[in-house]
This record gives C-alpha cells, structure tokens and sequence, in this order.
C-alpha cells in the first residue's frame, strides 16, 4: 500500500494511516454512541456517551498500532527491513520489503501480533475489574451489570474483549493473517520449501476467505450464520472482509513468484537506457511538439547542467493551460522530487518502490548521472518472458493497460 497520511515514526517505523480509516473509525463511533452506550448507560447524557464511543474507537486503532507495531519490532530485530505500518479500513498491515530469512523468523513476527492483542485484552479486563470492584450480573439481564459502570470501566471492559477478538481471529491459519504467516513458517520448517509453503497458505486463506464470503451473502438473504449471527449489515462488511482477505492471499503468492522470478536481476538489465534529457528552460510548447509527439518516451528526466533537477511527464504538462505553454518552462511543471535508483539495485526492490511511490518509472541514477529509466512495463515484460506461467498471465494483462 502506498500513500496515506504520515502520522509518526515509531521505533524506526514511519506509520501512515489510510483515507479509508475514517469508514470503520465512524462505523465504531456510532456503533457504540447510537447503539451499544445507550443500551448499557440509559442514565448518561449525550456527551458522555459520544466522547466515550470516540475515545473507544482511538483507543481500537492505538490497540491494533501496537499489534502492528510489535511485528514490525520483531521483524526488524530477525533482520527484516520493515519501513512502515499502514493503518486501514480492515486493521492495519506491516510491509516488509523482503521475506523472511528463516522459518523461525516468520514465526516469530507472525506469532507476536496476536499474542500482543491479546496481552491488551487480558489487561484491559484486569484494569476495568480493578476500577469497577465485584460486579454481580444476573445471566438474565447482564445489561444491568453494565449500568453500574462508570466512563472509564466501561471503555475497558468493551476495549478488552475486542482485542481479544482480534487475536482469536488473526491466529485463523489463512494466509495471509498471522495465523496463515504461523501455518507457512510450520509448513516452511517441514519442507524446507519457502513457496510450497506459501502456496499452501495462500490457498488456506483464499479457502477461509470464500468462507466469510459465503457466510456474509447468507446473512444478507436473511439467513443466521453460526458464530457470526444474522444481519444483512454484517453480513455485507463480513463478505468485504472475506473478499479483502482472498486478494491478499493471492497477491501475497504472487509476490514471492515476483520476488523469485527477479532475483539476481539488476537493474541496469531492465532499464531503458536510450533516454532523452530535457533541460528545464525548454518550454512546455517546444517540450510537447520535440518531445513527447513521436516519442514512444513517457517522462524525461530534467537535466540542469549534469545535475538531475526533476522529472517531468504528460501529467505535469495537463496541469498548465493550453494557453500558457510558451510562457511556463518545463522547469516550471516538473517534479523536482524524483526517485531514483542505483543501476546495481535488484529489480524486486525496485519495483516494491514503484509500488510504494506509486510511480510508472525511476531514473537510474549512477555518480550523479542519469544511465536510464526504468520503467514498469520493463518489468512486466521480463516477467512476461522469464516468469511462471501464472505470472506470464498476470504480466501480459498488465502490458496490455500500458
């Protein structure tokens, strides 16, 4: 995932949150303001019931922050370069740029998640027991145990049964949740076959996936589920969970065959290296008829001097006036923060940052001096030519939308 809001750096790991964030942030706020508090607190006044349901759902994202938090500490501890945690609309997710090196370093980072989750529910119960003291409830009416309750015990009893449930559910052995990650580095240890492995996995979770897809059509239609209830409202956010987690899956084995596939391959034998330079004094006018009109090159590299000042492509030219294109240069337009990358890199990172800046090409950059770009579809092609067969697919549908 790239993009999001950068909201912290936390123990070396930049943590981004999702615009989609605010879909579930809203949907536990007023979950719990229209529904759940006043149900428990007849007795409270409006305020306290929504300043409650708000420091709920901030409290539910500081619970799974620290989940993800703590694979990405362990992970970066067994050696993995985890760069940032993404918080989104089904949790939150620790990217790592490579795989782990061992099947006991999976486990670990997989395995402390939950684990962490669960810690915090446990706690949460224990503090909220501490504040509340003994709390008779009648298995009739529990909500009257609840009405006892004060702000505080409250937005722990609830928070801590959640995390609890968060882990319960993470250690579902479906790939990719951390009970799929603890399944592949079980399998991995087995079989000494890292994409066996994750195959495997992979296909645990696109089976436990098409469950909860299945599951929440059928609360849809009217009909109970067991464990998850009815509920055509549920059962709608059940099948969008269901339906996340399957193309997690099998992006996640597509990856490792990316990564497989591209191993050993630098960079400098995928970049394009007949690329045209253009200084940021030509105007936009002369850029668009010399350069782009009978090109097949998409963005050129800004050159001032021998120094690489920018990039500048056809979405930098949309954003100036027909009008004004004599007038504005093409230093005027460019994009001064260019990404880059070394001839000697490995494609696979490579095209992680493609994916990560969510950018078409990246000037390959040696002592200064542009060598070349590469280019997305450079890599699609090669794997296109050099993939398995499932890739090959993958890459041609791909091409075809450049």
């Amino acid at each position: 995932m790239g993009g999001g809001l950068h909201l912290a750096r936390v123990a070396g790991v930049d943590v981004y949150l999702d615009w989609s964030l605010l879909i579930i942030f809203a949907l536990v706020t007023v979950s719990l303001g229209a529904g759940v508090l006043p149900l428990w607190h007849p007795d409270w006044g409006a305020v306290t019931v929504w300043l409650v349901a708000v420091a709920a759902a901030i409290l539910f994202f500081l619970s799974v922050l620290t989940h993800e938090l703590a694979h990405a500490v362990v992970g970066r501890r067994q050696g993995m370069d985890v760069p940032r945690i993404t918080l989104f609309v089904f949790g939150g997710v620790a990217q790592m740029r490579d795989e782990p090196g061992t099947w006991r370093a999976e486990l670990l980072m997989a395995i402390v998640g939950p684990l962490t989750s669960l810690a915090i529910g446990v706690t949460c119960l224990l503090i909220g027991s501490a504040i509340a003291g003994p709390v008779d409830i009648d298995p009739a009416r529990p909500e009257q145990a609840f009405a006892a309750l004060g702000p505080l015990a409250t937005l722990l009893f609830w928070l801590g049964p959640v995390n609890i449930v968060l882990a319960a559910f993470n250690l579902v052995p479906g790939f990719p949740l951390d009970g799929g990650r603890v399944l592949r580095a079980a399998l991995w240890g087995a079989t000494g076959d890292l994409r066996r492995a994750t195959r495997w996995a992979s296909n645990a979770g696109q089976v436990f996936a098409w469950y909860l897809i299945g599951s929440g059509l059928a609360m849809v239609l009217g009909f109970s589920v067991p464990v998850f209830g009815a509920g055509g409202i549920s059962g709608l956010w059940l099948a969008l969970i269901g339906w996340f987690l399957n193309n997690a899956a099998v992006q996640s084995y597509r990856q490792l065959l990316v990564r497989e596939a591209l191993t050993d391959v630098p960079v400098s034998r995928l970049m394009l290296t007949d690329v045209r330079v253009v200084s940021p004094d030509v105007s936009v006018q002369r850029f668009v008829d010399d350069y782009f009109l009978g090109s097949g090159q998409r963005a050129y590299p800004v050159i001032d001097g021998e120094r690489l000042v920018g990039m500048a492509c056809l979405r930098d030219v949309r954003k100036v006036p027909r009008a004004d294109w004599e007038a504005k240069s093409v230093g005027d337009i460019m994009t001064r923060e260019v990404a880059s990358v070394a001839p000697e890199s490995p494609a696979s990172e490579a095209l992680s940052e493609l994916g990560r800046l969510g950018v078409n090409q990246l000037a390959v950059v040696a002592d200064g001096h542009v060598r070349g770009l590469l280019r997305r579809e450079d890599i699609l092609r090669w794997l296109a030519l050099h993939g398995d067969a499932d890739l090959e697919r993958d890459s041609d549908r791909e091409l075809g939308r450049i």
